[in-house]
This record gives structure tokens, C-alpha cells and sequence, in this order.
């Protein structure tokens, strides 16, 4: 298959699955029908799916990450020992782990073409890992806590795991327990990831997008919790503060 037929195999399996997508119609331009694909993707359920769906979603996958830089831990200069930090897309950051910023369903985000990080991190690794996002909810009876982290595979991602944690989220102003709760983000996600015995994790600005937790509280609160956590580890892990915003970036490299 090329990458041309993959797609469109994809389009055609995903339009098939529901009914109330038979008047959907698939455009001739590229970019509309990789929108398309994405909104399908982030829209789907975590409902079981053919071997063969799976091999082509991967190799259409592989083959789009392969059009991207990928960033790898040791191409990038320290800014203090074992504290990185790097702006750019994490859905191209080779570390061990990146680090996801999940609702308390911790399936994803739901919204077509979303901007959050949640979307972008599904839409790259691909439907198994919303699939294996429900098979670990399935084993809870409520939804996920702030402050507590999971681990899963990274399937078509360059990391080899991801960390989902849960922030707090800010109803006007910062509160002591939001503060307590994103603090506790950090540690959960670098126990977690020490467990496992990960070298490496790229933090996100966890609860800053949608959760509407100030941004520079938030990157005081990050560092700190990391530097403390690494004082009490030493060369355990690195950690790299991953920014996409320019605004965000200059608070990171102030306070750093």
C-alpha cells in the first residue's frame, strides 16, 4: 500500500463503522482528508477493531512521524544537570516518557481536531492507546484523581511510554490545593516513571491549557517539585520542561 491508499483505507473503515456517517463526504484535497481522519480517530470509542485496521493505522502512522524532526534527549544542551528544556511539538520527543495532561475520564479528548495536548497524543499514537486507556479505567470504579499518575505503551509515538496525570482545575484564583495538586502531578509522574525504571521524561505545562492554571505559578511550582524530587534521587532521571508557547517559554528559561 502507499501512503495515499492507507489513508484512504482508513477513511473508508472509520466512515463504515457508524451510520450516521453515510453522507459524509471524503474531499480530494490531502490536508481536509487528514483532518478528517483525525476527528474520526478522536471521535471513535474504545471498541475492539481488525488486526488488519491496525497494521495500516500503523504503518500510516510510522510513515507520517517518519515526515517529522524527531528530537531525542541527547540532541539537546542541558540548562542546569539532568533539567532540560525544549519548545517544540512532544508528539516528536524521543524520551522515555512524555507526559500527557488527561481529563479525569482519562480516555482522551473527544473534540475533533482539538487543540489540547491530550488530542494530539492520541492522534499520534493511535486507537490502541485510547483502547488501553479503558481497559485500565475499566479496573476503577471512579474517575481519575488529580494529582495521581498512569503509565502506558506509546504505540506509534517516538517515546517508549506515556504518563497521564490529572491537574487541578483553577475556578478564579489558585488555591493552596491546586497548588498541593500540581505539585503532586510532578512526583507521581517521576515516581511512576522511576518504578519503571525510565531515564528520561518530558514534562507538559500540566493544567495551564484548559484548566486554567496561571502559567507562571504553574512553571514556579514544576521546577521547584522536579528539583526537589531530583535532590532526593540524584541521576535517577532527567527531566525535560517541553513549552510550545513562546510566552511559556520565556517564564521556563527565567526561572531556570
Amino acid at each position: 500500500m502507499t501512503q495515499d491508499e492507507r489513508l484512504d483505507y482508513l477513511l473508508r473503515h472509520l466512515l463504515a463503522e457508524r451510520g450516521e456517517y453515510t453522507d459524509i463526504r471524503v474531499s480530494d484535497d490531502l490536508s481536509e482528508k487528514r483532518k478528517l481522519l483525525r476527528s474520526l480517530m478522536n471521535v471513535r470509542p474504545p471498541v475492539p477493531v481488525s488486526a488488519e485496521f491496525l497494521a495500516v493505522q500503523d504503518s500510516y502512522l510510522q510513515e507520517r512521524l517518519a515526515e517529522r524532526v524527531i528530537t531525542r534527549p541527547e540532541d539537546l544542551a542541558p540548562v542546569r544537570p539532568g533539567l532540560y528544556l525544549w519548545q517544540g511539538d512532544i508528539t516528536t520527543l524521543a524520551a522515555d516518557a512524555i507526559v500527557n495532561a488527561a481529563n479525569s475520564q482519562m480516555l482522551g479528548c473527544f473534540v475533533p481536531c482539538h487543540g489540547c495536548i491530550d488530542n494530539a497524543i492520541h492522534t499520534y499514537a493511535g486507537i490502541q492507546l485510547r483502547m488501553e486507556c479503558a481497559r485500565m479505567m475499566a479496573g476503577q470504579q471512579d474517575e481519575e484523581p488529580a494529582g495521581s499518575a498512569k503509565i502506558t505503551k506509546a504505540y506509534n509515538l517516538p517515546c517508549q511510554y506515556v504518563l497521564h496525570t490529572v491537574g487541578p482545575i483553577v475556578y478564579g484564583s489558585v488555591t493552596k490545593t491546586d497548588r498541593k495538586l500540581l505539585a503532586s502531578c510532578y512526583r507521581s509522574c517521576l515516581e511512576l516513571a522511576a518504578e519503571h525504571g525510565l531515564h528520561s521524561v518530558a514534562f507538559c505545562c500540566i493544567s495551564t491549557g484548559e484548566f486554567h492554571f496561571p502559567a507562571e505559578p504553574a512553571a514556579e511550582i514544576a521546577i521547584g517539585t522536579v528539583r526537589e524530587w531530583q535532590q532526593q534521587n540524584p541521576d535517577k532521571i532527567e527531566v525535560i520542561f517541553n513549552v510550545f508557547k513562546d510566552s511559556d517559554y520565556e517564564i521556563y528559561k527565567r526561572l531556570l
